[in-house]
């Protein structure tokens, strides 16, 4: 099963008056390091403070009523389980979610207030998929993934859609990618809107099974990667979003964690913006000189803002 732009519309419909249109800035300073004009997504502005917000509100409320009842199980670091812990206590649906232990304080907590209950495991000793599945077929709960699932990729396109509706066309459009859901999702929606707008994908270097899945057309795994961008700590793209990526994006690149903290303190410094270490590796490209596009018109989604400032100090 593949996503089309009607899918992305048919989200966009579901979402509204739910998930925040978030606003799209731009800034001088980044154009004149650049090159290019610039139009940053401020989806660290989204609810839960992230993206994900988007897809799992569009997965969950599609569900049927017994679905609904038994309840949903979802695996993730942080964003995503925010996401589904937030969307399902507006639904009123219940929510299991599997977390690694070490997954950031700031999304531990957030995922625990919104009132889903929280497996923690040990990523060097479990994979979270197995664990979560055992879980749900132990309980007869639905899983929602993070990413590998057509709701949620139709979800996550709408922040592009959204972005190429408020601008005055775009020649390319910048995601992070890890699993996959949010660049396949926004390549589904500015494809669709823009044949001629280019989409790159931007990941650590230190997880870069993307990178060599989009070269290879092969999906490649990653174990346990310990990069500072744990919203892209994935094994492996998703399924259905390489499909998807294979088809519609243009390049995927990589870059360093020390330009992906770099870019991040650039979006607090100059931009005035929150932005997680994920959410920065867009602008760390384009920083660093990864993607190259002086002139052009370039969309910038700054996936999330729910950075872990306790680790700010290692970080730096």
């Amino acid at each position: 099963m593949s996503v089309t732009l009607d899918d992305v519309h048919s989200a966009a419909l579901a979402l509204r008056g739910v998930a925040n249109r978030t606003p799209v800035v731009t800034s001088r300073s980044a154009d004149s390091v650049t090159g290019a004009s610039l139009f940053f997504k401020c989806e660290n502005l989204q609810r839960v403070g992230a993206f994900k917000f988007r897809g799992a509100y569009n997965a969950l409320s599609r569900l049927g009523a017994e679905q609904r009842k038994a309840g949903v199980l979802t695996w993730s670091s942080g964003n995503h389980a925010q996401a589904v812990a937030l969307a399902g206590r507006l639904l009123g649906i219940p929510r299991t979610i599997v977390m690694p232990d070490d997954a950031p304080a700031v999304k531990l907590a957030a995922t625990r207030s919104y009132g889903a209950e929280v497996v923690l495991y040990d990523k060097h000793q479990q994979t979270r998929e197995e664990l979560g599945r055992g879980i749900a077929a132990q309980r007869g709960l639905t899983i929602i993934p993070p990413y590998d699932h057509p709701h949620i990729v139709a979800g996550q396109g709408t922040a592009a859609l959204e972005l190429v509706q408020e601008t005055a066309g775009l020649d390319a459009v910048l995601a992070p990618v890890g699993g996959g859901g949010l660049l396949s999702g926004t390549a589904v929606a500015t494809k669709g809107l823009l044949p001629g707008a280019r989409v790159i994908g931007v990941e650590p270097a230190l997880a870069d099974d993307p990178a060599r899945s989009f070269r290879t057309g092969q999906l490649q795994t990653v174990h346990t990667p310990e990069t500072i961008a744990d919203g892209a700590r994935t094994p492996s793209l998703g399924r259905l979003p390489f499909e998807i990526i294979r088809r519609l994006v243009d390049d995927i690149v990589t870059v360093s964690d020390e330009a992906i903290v770099r870019a991040m303190l650039f979006c607090w410094e100059r931009l005035k913006l929150v932005v997680e270490p994920t959410g920065a590796l867009p602008l760390a490209a384009l920083l660093e000189g990864a993607v190259k596009l002086p002139g052009k018109r370039v969309g910038v989604i700054l996936s999330g803002g729910n950075a872990d400032f306790r680790a700010l100090k290692a970080w730096l």
